[in-house]
């Protein structure tokens, strides 16, 4: 009660210091409480609801015990057996397996290629946070197909460095196949930030636990084709200049291979980014543009078909997503060890960047009339000069590299890649003409 005692001070002189005859108090003090009724009551209600509170207040945690739960529980949404699942999602079939952790694996290359890790004896442990760029049911029905082989998704934001951290000390990770990303190149000018929080931010968090995990993971990481931007020279070579993106998408992503050297330098960890070049094929992304042609001929909507200054053709170095996972699994299967341990660099590292393309572009108006006769639908054509959203007229991978460092040889062309798709999609959405939303 000796919390109490300032606020009962002025009712101290009616209260006798010891046990003993009650000495009369003196005047001035009832003609306090006999003058203050109000402030009398008042303090009555204070008190009672005071020591109401002090009762009914659960003890407080202390800093320790909070530090200690955040890194038990890691995220709101993940099960209490997170841990379990996680562990047992990373075991190999092999000692000789790779133990990888995959970012964005409910994304579309994600997908594909955590199944090809998984299929090959690999361990494998996806991470992805389900946001809402796209329809998110499309990403549930691939996680589905993810659980369904024995992948386990952690459901995060790559952005939680408590929980990467968790992750890291529970499974220890040879390599890091990092695919999350924001992407699309129109998106940027409704959302920019979401770009920085993805792409810039996202990507330091993560390298940030790689740095200090012990042993340090090997990465592997999606950089884009967007980095070569306002480049005229084709096709594009690795040792081009991209120092013009035309886009924030592309600029996020060249930060990404300055971040990424800055890493390699000071702490040792041995990254290899990739360009990809239109990825293409089934559970592909619905912002792309064959996508949504796809869906916008079969409803029988007008499509909008893009053409650069005096009438210059828009090209695509469209590459099938077979082709693009397999460059992915053999960067990973010949990236050497990151030689630091524990933020600390013992020596140079390997730094890689490789093309990943078709090298064969393909007119857009090509695209369409490929769909058009997979689909038998006639396409309703508009055409229209290409906005200044981000998007260039050309792309063209020149892949000359990673063929001869990763063995890297896409096999398929637009119109077999294009058929994979629609039976897929025919398959999953219904023949029906629906939307694909």
């Amino acid at each position: 009660m000796t919390q109490l005692k300032p606020i009962l001070s002025h009712l101290d002189p009616i209260i006798p210091s010891s046990t003993g005859k009650f000495k009369s108090p003196p005047p001035y003090a009832f003609h306090r409480l006999r003058f203050h009724p109000r402030l009398t009551l008042w303090s009555f209600l204070f008190l009672f609801f005071l020591l109401l509170f002090v009762i009914c207040s659960p003890p407080a945690a202390s800093p320790a015990g909070k530090r200690r739960s955040l890194q038990t529980t890691g995220h709101s949404r993940l099960p209490a057996n997170w841990e379990a699942k996680a562990r047992n999602s990373a075991r190999p079939v092999s000692k000789s397996g790779l133990t990888v952790l995959v970012t964005g694996a409910a994304g579309f290359v994600g997908t594909h290629a955590a199944l090809a890790l998984k299929n090959r004896g690999d361990g494998v442990v996806g991470l992805d946070n389900f946001n809402t760029y796209y329809e998110t049911g499309l990403k549930k029905a691939r996680k589905t197909l993810l659980d369904r082989r024995g992948v386990y998704i952690i459901d995060a934001d790559i952005n939680d460095a408590v929980l990467l951290t968790k992750l890291f000390e529970i499974v220890r990770f040879s390599h890091v196949m990092h695919l999350a990303a924001q992407a699309g190149v129109r998106y940027a000018m409704q959302n920019p930030s979401s770009y920085i929080h993805s792409n810039v931010n996202g990507f330091v968090t993560l390298l940030e636990a790689c740095k200090n995990s012990n042993p340090q993971p090997a990465i592997v990481w999606a950089s884009s084709s967007s980095v070569y931007g306002l480049n005229s020279k084709v096709p594009f070579s690795e040792k081009d200049r991209t120092d013009q993106p035309a886009s924030l998408y592309a600029a996020t992503k060249k930060a990404g291979e300055e971040i990424a050297h800055s890493y390699n330098h000071i702490y040792g960890l041995s990254i290899t980014g990739l360009r990809f070049f239109t990825v293409y094929g089934p559970w592909g992304r619905p912002d792309m543009a064959y996508y949504f042609f796809t869906k916008d001929i079969l409803r029988g909507k007008e499509i909008k078909i893009f053409e650069g200054a005096d009438h210059a053709t828009v090209a695509r170095d469209f590459t099938y997503i077979d082709d693009v996972v397999k460059g992915c699994l053999s960067a990973l299967d010949t990236a050497k060890k990151s030689t630091g341990s524990g933020g600390k660099k013992a020596g140079p590292a390997q730094l890689r960047v490789y093309n990943l393309g078709n090298t064969s572009p393909v007119p857009v108006s090509k695209l369409v009339s490929i769909l058009e006769k997979l689909l038998k639908v006639k396409a309703k054509k508009k055409l229209l000069p290409m906005p200044r959203n981000g998007d260039v007229v050309f792309t063209h991978a020149n892949i000359t590299l990673a063929r001869k460092e990763l063995g890297y040889k896409p096999t398929t062309d637009l119109e077999t890649g294009l058929k994979k798709f629609v039976k897929w999609y025919i398959s999953y959405y219904g023949s029906k003409k629906k939307s694909a939303w």
